[in-house]
Parts: C-alpha cells; sequence; structure tokens
C-alpha cells in the first residue's frame, strides 16, 4: 500500500531538518520513502490523509509494561498496603496466578489497542503467569501480529512459586527466543526481581543463554529488593546482577529507584539500559529516581509506564516535575527528560532489533507515526520544537496512528480489521471470571 500524508507540519526528530512545514510524507510498504514539499498527486496512492492543521511525529516506543495488567482495571476487593511487597502479595501476584491463556491473549490485546489510540507503536513488555506459562508468549505475539505492532517480548522467571513454575518460565522463554520467526518481534530473558531469583537459578539461565540474549529484569525498585541481596548476598542488586553478566548492552533494568553511585558506575562500565517508570514509581511509593544522575553519567535511561498508561506525552511531563522535586529546581532537567521519550527510548529499540530505523522520520525509516490534532497558538519553529512537544503535543489528540506503514487509527476510529468493540466486550466477560477466581 502507498499512502500519501499531505500539507502537514512534521516534527521529524532527525538533527538535520527537525521541522518541516507545509510538507508531504509518503509511505510505500513498511517505510518513509519520501518527506518534502513537491506536490504529488493523489490518484497515485492507495490512502491519502489531509495533514493540514496537525503534526506528523514518529510513533511512541513504551520501554517497560505488562500487557497482563490490564484486567486490574476497576477491580475490588483487594486489602490495603503498607508498602510495595503488600502491593506484590494484595494485588499483582494474585491476579498473576489467576490468568488463562485466553486472559494473556485478550489483556495483550487490549493494552496495545489502548497504545495505539494514544500513539504507541512499539512495547517492550514483561509477562508473568506463573499457571498458565507454557505458549503464554506465543499468545501475545498473535496479539501483536493481529494490532500490527512491534513489540519485544518475555516471561518473568521466577523462584517465588516454586522449582517446576521456574523451570517452565525458562523454557517459555528460550523457546519462545527459538521459535519467533517475526521480525516486528523481539525475544528477551525476563527475569522477575533479585529477591525472587536465587543464585542457583540465575546460574542455569546464564548458562542456557549461550547466544547472549538480552535480559529484562526489575531492579532495585522497592528498598527491600536491596536489603535483601544485601542480606543474603552481601552486594548491591546491580553488583549481584552484573557478575553473572546480567547486565550487558541489552539488557533493561527497569526502575533502579533505590541504586547507589557505585551501581550507576557498574551499569555504565556494563552498557546497561535503565527504563525509568515515574508514575507507577508514585502509585506503589518506592521514591523518585536520580534520573539526572543516571544519565550525567552516561547511562541509555528510556522512558516506561509499568502498565500505568499509555500516555508516553504525560509520562515524559510528570518524569520532568518529578525532577524538579527531587533535585529541588524547577529549571533542570528539561533537554535530558524529554530526550528520554524522543530520542532514547529509539535508541533502545534500535539496539534491541538491531537496526537504526526507529524514532525519525525520514527516507528509509520505520513508518512508525502518528498524527496530533496540533494547531500551534503561538509560533512553532526549529528553535522551540522541545517546548511545544512537552507542553502541548505531549497533551494533544492522536488522531492516527500508523505502525509498520499500515493505518491502524485514523480519525479517532480503529480500522476495520480491529473489532474494538467486541474485542472490549469479551475481555469484560472474561475480566469478570479473573476477579471472581482471585
Amino acid at each position: 500500500m502507498k499512502i500519501l500524508i499531505k500539507n502537514t507540519t512534521i516534527i521529524t526528530l532527525n538533527n538535520s531538518n527537525m521541522l518541516l512545514t507545509n510538507s508531504n510524507i509518503v509511505i510505500e510498504d513498511k517505510y518513509i520513502s519520501y518527506l518534502g514539499n513537491e506536490v504529488l498527486a493523489d490518484s497515485e496512492y492507495d490512502r491519502v490523509i489531509d495533514g493540514k492543521n496537525k503534526v506528523v511525529m514518529p510513533g511512541y516506543i513504551n520501554a517497560h509494561t505488562h500487557f497482563y495488567s490490564s484486567f486490574a482495571k476497576g477491580i475490588g476487593g483487594i486489602d490495603p498496603s503498607k508498602n510495595f511487597v503488600e502491593v506484590l502479595n494484595n494485588m499483582w501476584w494474585r491476579l498473576d496466578k489467576q490468568l488463562l491463556l485466553e486472559d494473556t491473549y485478550y489483556s495483550a490485546l487490549t493494552a496495545i489497542m489502548d497504545g495505539i489510540k494514544n500513539g504507541v507503536t512499539t512495547f517492550i513488555d514483561h509477562h508473568a503467569s506463573p499457571y498458565a506459562i507454557t505458549n503464554s508468549l506465543p499468545e501475545i505475539a498473535k496479539a501483536v501480529e493481529r494490532m500490527g505492532v512491534k513489540a519485544s517480548l518475555c516471561y518473568e522467571i521466577s523462584d517465588r512459586d516454586g522449582a517446576d513454575i521456574k523451570d517452565a518460565g525458562i523454557l517459555e522463554n528460550f523457546s519462545f527466543i527459538e521459535d519467533n520467526k517475526n521480525p516486528d518481534i523481539v525475544a528477551l530473558i525476563g527475569l522477575h526481581a533479585s529477591f525472587t531469583l536465587s543464585d542457583a537459578t540465575l546460574k542455569e539461565i546464564v548458562a542456557k543463554n549461550v547466544n547472549n540474549y538480552g535480559y529484562h529484569i526489575h531492579v532495585s525498585e522497592d528498598k527491600g529488593d536491596e536489603v535483601d541481596a544485601q542480606e543474603k548476598y552481601k552486594t548491591s542488586v546491580v553488583e549481584r546482577l552484573a557478575k553473572f553478566g546480567i547486565v550487558n548492552k541489552d539488557s533493561i533494568l527497569a526502575h533502579c529507584v533505590n541504586i547507589s553511585d557505585r551501581d550507576r558506575q557498574i551499569i555504565k562500565e556494563n552498557d546497561g539500559i535503565i527504563v525509568h517508570n515515574p508514575e507507577s514509581n508514585l502509585n506503589n511509593a518506592v521514591g523518585i529516581s536520580d534520573v539526572l544522575s543516571q544519565i550525567k553519567e552516561g547511562i541509555l535511561v528510556g522512558l516506561g509506564t509499568d502498565a500505568m498508561t499509555n500516555k508516553m506525552g504525560n509520562e515524559m511531563r510528570i518524569a520532568l516535575w518529578l525532577q524538579h522535586i527531587k533535585q529541588e529546581n524547577p529549571s533542570c532537567g528539561f533537554m535530558e527528560i524529554s530526550s528520554l521519550l524522543l530520542e532514547n527510548n529509539a535508541k533502545i529499540a534500535n539496539r534491541l532489533w538491531k537496526t537504526d530505523k526507529f524514532g525519525i522520520l525520514k527516507e528509509g525509516s520505520y513508518a512508525d507515526l502518528i498524527i496530533l490534532d496540533y494547531d500551534p497558538i503561538t509560533p512553532l519553529n526549529e528553535d522551540n520544537v522541545l517546548g511545544h512537544i512537552v507542553f502541548g503535543l505531549a497533551e494533544a489528540n492522536v488522531e492516527t496512528t500508523i505502525s509498520n506503514g499500515k493505518i491502524l487509527w485514523h480519525n479517532y476510529q480503529f480500522e476495520d480489521f480491529i473489532d474494538q468493540h467486541q474485542i472490549n466486550k469479551h475481555s469484560r466477560e472474561l475480566a469478570k471470571k479473573l476477579w471472581e477466581r482471585m
């Protein structure tokens, strides 16, 4: 399919030509084949979208999320929690134990649909369903393929539910790595967190990882993770993971709220990736990550939501306000924090997919882009693009989402191949049954 988006403003996020006005984009197959202001004939294209009074940007990337948490919306009967471990025991570890394969599939469908409506075209997911592990990743992959997006998938290995479930988690990860043939899906090895993983389990996983696949793990989200590592292993979480080779250039370390100066140095030395999840950290009262120190150390830091939302623009804004509080400076961090979403998430995706086609709009890049309903009330130019993104576009409505060169969402409606109401109806039925099992 050939698609023309015409008469529009384009924020390319390409440093050589950040802003194009009154311009056109041509999409062929999965790639952008033309950007410029040459007059093009509508008749030569299968779909033509008039982008007048709109802004086109690269699609958002969510660098850490949990599709399976979709069915937690509106749930009742959960005991109040005084700390993070109680949050896990009272809520998430009750929910994930009750997931069936169909729940996993529909959780992924609904999470991805919400992401598409909010302009997310690439997701880095971390899954857990300890009593329905086998084939859980292929079910999620089916949802990813049906929705037409890109995703990184893994299963969360943990010792917390016993040896048999741990073994099944290991098998699910490595089976999916071997079987996955979809270039739009990247497999990582999922690990829960240091405090639910023994040395013996880590040794077993690393020994199986002969092809050096990256890991995706929660790191020092709560202080209890650090206390556990110090009491059991006389070391920090990061030091412990680095000893096993788990901190590496393809590994995502989610959160890192409570890491030390030395931990930051270790992550930098091993070229690891940190993903910041500000709304989740606030909700769980685990602290405010010192993101500016991580960036100053030279670490690649991205932005995720931990499934709290798919509104990546708002997540970026909250991350910025939190650093103002953390650093006690209302003027700090503007460039650094905006780069998490607008630059670093693309670097993470390019690293995992081993390409350079994410995150900017140029000829030859992936046709993963969004059209935002944004007719600026103040001048928009090369010098103030970031100001408009943070204080305007971040809250603008996503009118169109295109992923892999395919229109998924247009004029605030899903394309016909995505039956939102049927999916939502069946999801409500599944969620009700899930809640009754909890």
